[in-house]
């Protein structure tokens, strides 16, 4: 999927020359798309913003929380 370049934004926790991810939001349609700046195939996952909410909810918990037995 082609998101216009104006609408992406670099993460706030990229620094100067490194591989950053990338967000664009899709008001109309409802959907949020992410990209990864060194991928060279430049794939783009689309995802619901319910979907990408449990995505910051998981890379925010602590990794002990996250591998209960």
């Amino acid at each position: 999927m082609h998101v216009p370049t104006s609408t992406w934004q670099k993460s706030s926790y990229c620094g100067e020359g490194e591989s950053c991810v990338h967000i664009a939001a899709n008001a109309p349609r409802s959907t949020v798309h992410l990209t990864e700046s060194a991928d060279p195939t430049n794939t783009t996952l689309t995802i619901t913003p319910h979907a990408f909410r449990a995505l910051l909810r998981t890379l925010k918990t602590p990794e002990k929380e996250t591998h209960r037995v």
